[in-house]
């Protein structure tokens, strides 16, 4: 059985880690989503290493061990770091692209782009279909923004809740060990506000339009957990009714996250497709 390897990557300016599963068959290339790192698809790389088939998950920039997002607009530098993680990784061969809320959205707004060689999008729970309130929720906290404001460690519950809202994962849950891992990479003040900066950054950007449909010639599957109460599933009518051969799959007993929840049902819809 192939096991899933972790190494640094140099890519386009940034510096970036990985975590990789070698094998055969169309490349799957993993994005986590907002406040999250790689860690979130390890138990997906698992399920793809006892098959051996080929696919990577590597931390966005400004996230995780990523190098930091310069300023300006975030999703056109998050694009053009996924385009450039498709070219090299794949090495001119097409894969398949399946991201998680944040990185949902920079998956289908590759499919916009034919120069990039996409077999086809997965986007899980994506973001900038319907925008969620809880950002704004956390933003206008008082207690969050009087702790952000103090010059010691955030507490760690608070962490937690930054950086778990956006899957909002039970604490209980079998993933434990991914969500301390978030926690991990938040546990400042600097970090836990950078984190805050960078939704508030992107939540205008992810309000306004970030799609234009009409440019996706390649497949495309939208995947929610059936229980998903923060980013719902009616957001796929506007995908369905530009790009009607769209596949819609809902995962039955899954909340925000398939890909911790339900990895081994996500890998079978992602094995198969496109069909």
């Amino acid at each position: 059985m192939q096991s899933v390897h972790e190494r640094s990557m140099p890519l386009l300016g940034h510096r970036t880690r990985v975590l990789e599963v070698q094998g055969e068959g169309t490349g799957i290339v993993l994005l986590h989503g907002w406040g999250e790192s790689a860690d979130t698809w390890r138990p997906l790389l698992d399920e793809l290493a006892s098959i051996c088939r080929r696919a990577i998950a590597v931390d966005l920039p400004g996230f995780g061990s990523a190098s930091a997002l310069a300023r300006g607009p975030l999703l056109p530098q998050l694009d053009e770091f996924a385009a450039a993680l498709v070219l090299e990784w794949g090495a001119g061969d097409p894969v398949v692209v399946a991201g998680a809320s944040l990185g949902g959205a920079v998956a289908l707004r590759l499919a916009e782009r034919p120069d990039l060689p996409i077999a086809g999008v997965v986007p899980v729970s994506p973001a900038g279909l319907e925008m969620p309130g809880w950002f704004d929720c956390v933003e206008r906290d008082p207690i969050v923004r009087r702790l952000l404001d103090l010059p010691m460690p955030v507490p760690s519950a608070l962490v937690r809740s930054l950086v778990g809202a956006d899957a909002r994962l039970d604490p209980r849950a079998a993933q434990q060990d991914v969500v301390d891992a978030f926690a991990g990479d938040h546990g400042s003040r600097r970090s836990s506000a950078a984190l805050l900066d960078s939704g508030r950054g992107l939540l205008p950007e992810l309000a306004t339009a970030p799609f234009d449909l009409a440019l996706v010639a390649c497949p495309v599957m939208l995947v929610w957990g059936a229980h998903d109460r923060l980013v719902p599933d009616s957001g796929s009518r506007g995908v369905l009714d530009a790009l009607p051969a769209t596949r819609v799959e809902l995962i039955e007993g899954c909340g925000r996250a398939p890909q911790l929840e339900a990895a081994g049902r996500l890998l079978e819809l992602l094995v198969a497709f496109p069909a």
